[in-house]
């Protein structure tokens, strides 16, 4: 068994080290399900195997103990030094190092892989997309329930949970790359007709309201763009505009149903597939999201974000945002 544990433990060590050189693309959904179930085959083991062997060689030994006792006191010697005893049944009980790298930390999994499966899991962002919503290097927390729960890894529903609004802020798998975790904000429902012509976003034949604000600073970029308040269903959000840019989207993808969008120098117009949704961040003129790559299937949706927990260079972010 060591022998075989020090192979297990090394092809995980081989994986992540293979993950974080660019060599392989990572699915850490996957790597958690399996240092799961290993190491709780082996805690299985553990408690109905290793555990009541260990504790029979005590027994054992402390029978053989008795037994010498016995002949000690039939010899008339009553004064019989335990400490070895002692020390050698901390040893036989001590759980031997595979045994503490495998079945010692599947409590600890466990907890991490329910929590991340079915309630929080915790994102970095890593770019100004959805500026001035998310800054970069906001620590957030997405809510894997809201939406119902899915299987981890095969990603299949399990439970019906509350639709996806528009306006919501929610993670998902990049379409064209799954195992890369994107965040935007929900623009077009399934059956909409999104338009964003001019810089001026228009949904079902309705211009969405917006309101002109202050011009916002980016201290990342130190420029100032222009901010507007956009309504969504019932929540109000901040976009930022980069009026140096132009209206048309250059170069989208040749992504699964191209037909429902049309391109022009104005921008785009789309009509979002069942069981699709469109994308936008909330740079809207620095975002990379469905106006270029397309729809985002149902399926691919991981949660709904919605609190800042740490952002180390700003404390002041701290907190849920809409």
């Amino acid at each position: 068994m060591p022998l075989l544990t020090a192979v297990v433990l090394a092809a995980f060590v081989a994986y992540g080290a293979a993950w974080y050189g660019g060599a392989i693309e990572g699915n850490f959904a996957l790597l958690l399900l399996l240092a799961t179930v290993v190491t709780g085959v082996y805690w299985v083991a553990e408690r109905l195997l290793f555990l009541p062997r260990r504790r029979a060689a005590v027994a054992k030994l402390e029978a053989q103990r008795e037994r010498r006792r016995a002949e000690l006191a039939a010899r008339g010697i009553s004064q019989v030094d335990d400490a070895e005893l002692a020390a050698a049944r901390e040893r036989l009980l001590h759980q031997p190092w595979w045994l503490d790298w495998t079945a010692g930390l599947f409590p600890v999994i466990l907890i991490v892989f329910v929590l991340r499966s079915f309630v929080f899991e915790p994102f970095k962002i890593p770019s100004g997309s959805m500026i001035p919503t998310l800054l970069v290097g906001d620590l957030i927390l997405v809510n894997k329930f809201t939406y119902g729960l899915k299987l981890p890894v095969a990603n299949t529903r399990i439970t019906e949970g509350k639709p996806i609004q528009r306006g919501d802020v929610v993670v998902f798998r990049y379409p064209p790359q799954p195992s890369i975790d994107y965040i935007k904000r929900v623009i077009g429902l399934p059956g909409d007709e999104v338009a964003y012509l001019d810089k001026r976003l228009t949904i079902n034949g309705e211009v969405v309201p917006e309101t002109a604000l202050s011009d916002f600073f980016d201290e990342s970029t130190m420029t100032y763009f222009k901010q507007f308040e956009e309504r969504l269903g019932a929540n109000n959000h901040r976009i930022i505009v980069d009026q140096r840019r132009a209206a048309l989207i250059g170069n989208p993808d040749a992504f699964e149903y191209r037909d429902n969008c049309r391109y022009s120098v104005e921008g785009v117009t789309c009509k979002v597939p069942e069981g699709h949704y469109f994308m936008m961040g909330d740079n809207r003129d620095n975002s990379l999201d469905s106006r270029y790559w397309g729809f985002v299937p149902d399926a691919n949706i991981v949660g709904r974000a919605f609190f800042v927990w740490m952002n180390f260079g700003n404390l002041g972010r701290i907190g849920s945002f809409q």
